[in-house]
């Protein structure tokens, strides 16, 4: 009796544990991370070069704040300008929890210098700064998951450089974020949970692969640029594959497919 009771009880705990894991992750799929590309471009000024050495980007979403460390070194903003070869450069990427932005600051490291005819000077900046610039947004985008987004910083040179009456300046940027997305999505629930298949998103000569969750059937493909696709279910043997073809992505919109059932 005592083995039964045991035997039983162990069950018991697996069965609430898959439950438990398969309310989880619906929870997870339902709030989601969206990836977030940043970048900065500038409103030129009249300066030969304005060297800037960036920290870190905060994004603010439901009072929470999310960092993302700066991938680029120092650079001279004037060489990225809108409309020329080189619009913008990247200086952070990441992935954050979906839903409103609500502020962005940008952090700069110490060392940022102009060059006014050929001479190097520092940028001074204000101190307790170590909170970062706060950032004009042009609207409080909010974040699909699964979906890229890329946020443009546009650095204002003419605005940000202060020059004082003892010829040193002070850096005091004045920055508007404009946020564009740059991907779509596709999703579905893909059925009997038996066939586990691979999932093929295929357009042209490139692929994206995923599986569907074990325990719903659902699926979802992000980070896909407009256009139309095929989605491709390969599944395990004894199942048919089945193909689906002209699936149209549009940026920042989640495409479903409802669900496929596999012969």
């Amino acid at each position: 009796m005592k083995n039964r009771i045991l035997t039983y009880s162990s069950a018991l705990l697996v069965t609430l544990l898959a439950i438990f894991i398969g309310c989880k992750k619906d929870s997870d799929n339902a709030s989601g991370t969206t990836k977030i590309q940043v970048r900065m471009t500038d409103a030129p000024g009249d300066f030969d070069k304005i060297n800037l050495n960036v920290k870190e980007i905060i994004l603010i979403s439901d009072e929470k704040s999310y960092v993302l460390a700066s991938t680029a070194t120092t650079f001279n903003i004037l060489d990225f300008r809108i409309g020329t070869s080189n619009p913008d450069i990247l200086v952070a990427t990441g992935d954050m929890p979906s839903g409103e932005i609500t502020e962005v600051r940008l952090v700069l490291n110490d060392g940022n210098t102009i060059v006014e005819k050929g001479v190097v000077k520092p940028l001074k900046t204000p101190s307790g700064q170590s909170s970062g610039y706060k950032v004009k947004l042009t609207s409080n985008p909010t974040l699909v998951p699964g979906v890229t987004y890329s946020l443009v910083l546009d650095f204002d040179a003419a605005k940000s450089i202060v020059k004082l009456g003892n010829g040193d300046y002070l850096l005091k940027p004045v920055v508007r974020g404009i946020t564009a997305v740059t991907s779509g999505l596709i999703s579905g629930t893909v059925l009997p949970l038996a066939a586990r298949p691979e999932i093929l998103v295929i357009k042209g000569t490139d692929t994206v692969g995923t599986l569907a969750d074990p325990i719903s059937g659902k699926f979802t493909v992000g980070g896909l640029a407009a256009g139309s696709y095929a989605v491709k279910f390969v599944p395990l043997a004894g199942y048919r594959d089945s193909t689906i073809n002209n699936v149209n992505v549009s940026l920042g919109q989640n495409t479903s497919i409802g669900t496929i059932t596999l012969k």
